[in-house]
C-alpha cells in the first residue's frame, strides 16, 4: 500500500462526491471520484486497483450491489458500501457479496474516514514473526492473510479473514456478537445488528467440510471455534 492510500469513491450525487473527496484529501488520502459503473471501469483500466473503494448502493444503471459482486469475483480490493439508512437488506446482501463494511446515509465524514482507516489497517501485513496455525487439515497464516487446505487456497474476503482470526487466536472461547463486532469493525454493535451472523454463515460455507462444523452456535451467548488449534 502506498504511503498516501488512494481511495476511489463511486457515488452519483455530485454534492456528496465533492464533499467526500475534499474531506479525504484533507485527511491525507489521495481520492478520486466517479458517478457509476462506467467511471469505475475506466479508472480500473487506466490506473489499476485503488487501496479501497467507497461504493454507493443506489447508482443509475448497474447498482452498487451488482458492482460489488462483479468486483469480488475477480478482486480482493477492500469495499466500503454506502447504504440508505434503515435498509438492512442492502447491508446484509452487500456483506454476503463480499463487502468489508457498510455505512448508512447520511453519515459523518469523520466516521467514514475512521472506517476506511480501520479497513486499511486490517489489510496491512503484520510486521512480526510469522504466525501460522493448523485447524485440522486447514492452515491459517495471519501474516500473509491466507487460508489453505493442502495446495488449495480458500478465498476469504478481508472481513471473513478478520473474523476467522478472532477465533484462531482465542481457541475454545465463546465469543459474543458484541466482542466480534468490536474486534473486527472497531465499534460497539447495535443490539439488533446481525452482521456477524451473516459473516459466520459465509465463513462456514467456505471452511466447513463434512458433517462436523468448525463453529458452534451457543444460544444467547455467541460462537465458538470447536476444532483444535495448533501453532505451526
Amino acid at each position: 500500500m502506498s504511503e498516501r492510500p488512494n481511495i476511489l469513491v463511486i457515488e452519483d450525487d455530485p454534492e456528496i462526491r465533492s464533499l467526500v473527496q475534499g474531506y479525504l484529501r484533507k485527511q491525507g488520502f489521495r481520492a478520486e471520484v466517479g458517478d457509476g459503473a462506467s467511471a469505475l471501469d475506466r479508472y480500473l483500466a487506466v490506473f489499476g486497483e485503488p487501496d479501497l473503494i467507497v461504493l454507493d448502493v443506489m447508482l443509475p444503471g448497474e447498482d452498487g450491489l451488482s458492482i460489488c459482486r462483479r468486483l469480488r469475483a475477480a478482486s480482493r480490493v477492500p469495499i466500503l458500501m454506502l447504504t440508505a439508512r434503515g435498509e438492512d437488506v442492502d447491508r446484509i446482501v452487500g456483506l454476503e457479496l463480499g463487502a468489508d463494511d457498510y455505512l448508512p446515509k447520511p453519515f459523518n465524514p469523520r466516521e467514514l474516514v475512521a472506517r476506511i482507516r480501520a479497513i486499511l489497517r486490517r489489510n496491512e501485513p503484520a510486521p512480526i514473526a510469522k504466525r501460522q496455525f493448523k485447524i485440522g487439515d486447514m492452515t491459517v497464516d495471519l501474516d500473509t492473510r491466507t487460508v489453505a487446505r493442502g495446495e488449495a487456497v480458500i478465498d476469504l474476503t478481508s472481513a471473513e479473514f478478520d473474523l476467522l482470526e478472532c477465533f484462531v487466536t482465542r481457541p475454545g472461547r465463546v465469543l459474543s456478537r458484541e466482542q466480534l463486532m468490536d474486534w473486527t469493525r472497531g465499534r460497539r454493535a447495535d443490539t439488533f445488528d446481525r452482521t456477524i451472523d451473516v459473516q459466520i454463515s459465509r465463513l462456514r460455507k467456505k471452511v466447513d467440510i463434512g458433517e462436523t462444523p468448525l463453529f458452534k452456535t451457543l444460544r444467547n451467548a455467541g460462537y465458538m471455534l470447536s476444532a483444535r488449534v495448533e501453532e505451526v
